[in-house]
C-alpha cells in the first residue's frame, strides 16, 4: 500500500474512480474539475482526444490547489473511430449498446498528473493513456432494453458498466479491467510513485 508525500486530489466526482484510488490506501481529497468535457470532432485521434481532456481537468483543478498534485482521468469508449460519449436517452443507450453487441470496442482513459508547487521543486506535469479491448456478447435487443430500462447507462461512457448489471454483456476483456472501469489503477500508482508523489508504507519511493 501507499501514502502520499504531498496533499493528493482526484480532479473527479466519478464514485468509481474514487473506490478504485482508495483501494491504494491512499488519503486523497475530491475537487472535480466544472469544465464541460470537448466535444469529439470526427477525425481526431481518440487516444489524443482523452489525454486533451484529462488534461484540461488536471489544470483547472490546479488552479485552485497550487501546492497539490492533482490527478484527473478521462475515459471513452471508441468503435470504428467514433468516440461514445454519455448517452442523452435510453434511446440513445440502446443504439450504442447494439452497436457494441457482438463485436470489439476500445476503451481508452487518458490521465493527468500535474503538480504546480514551485517551492517545494514540485512543479511537474505527465499524461499517458492506456487501452482495453472489450468484447461484447451478441445479445438480442430485448436484452439490452432489458438492462437499459435500469437507469445505469445514462451516466457512463458508451452506455454501459463494467463492474455493475452490465458485467453480463462482456464476454472478455484484453487489457487493464480497472482501465475499463474508469481509471488504469496500476499505471496511476506506477506514474504517481516514479515521480515521486506517493510511496510505499515501508517508505521507499522509485523514480
Amino acid at each position: 500500500m501507499f501514502i502520499a508525500v504531498m496533499p493528493l486530489v482526484l480532479g473527479s466526482g466519478s464514485p468509481r474512480r474514487k473506490e478504485l484510488l482508495q483501494g491504494l490506501g491512499l488519503l486523497f481529497s475530491i475537487h472535480p474539475a466544472k469544465a464541460s468535457e470537448p466535444e469529439f470532432v470526427p477525425g481526431t485521434d481518440p487516444e489524443e482526444y482523452a489525454l486533451s481532456a484529462a488534461a484540461a481537468k488536471a489544470r483547472e483543478v490546479a488552479e485552485s490547489h497550487p501546492n497539490a498534485v492533482i490527478l484527473a482521468a478521462d475515459t471513452i469508449v471508441v468503435v470504428d473511430g467514433d468516440v461514445l460519449g454519455k448517452p442523452r436517452n435510453s434511446a440513445e443507450a440502446l443504439a450504442m449498446l447494439s452497436r457494441l453487441a457482438g463485436r470489439e470496442h476500445q476503451v481508452i482513459t487518458g490521465c493527468s498528473i500535474v503538480a504546480r508547487a514551485e517551492a517545494a521543486h514540485a512543479r511537474h506535469e505527465a499524461c499517458f493513456a492506456v487501452r482495453t479491448k472489450v468484447w461484447m456478447a451478441d445479445f438480442d435487443e430485448g436484452i439490452l432494453a432489458a438492462y437499459v430500462a435500469t437507469g445505469e447507462p445514462l451516466d457512463k461512457a458508451g452506455a454501459y458498466g463494467i463492474q455493475e448489471r452490465a458485467a453480463f454483456l462482456v464476454e472478455r476483456i484484453e487489457g487493464s479491467y480497472t482501465n475499463v472501469v474508469g481509471l488504469p489503477l496500476a499505471e496511476v500508482a506506477l506514474s504517481l510513485r516514479r515521480a515521486g508523489f506517493i510511496q510505499d508504507v515501508c517508505g521507499v519511493s522509485a523514480r
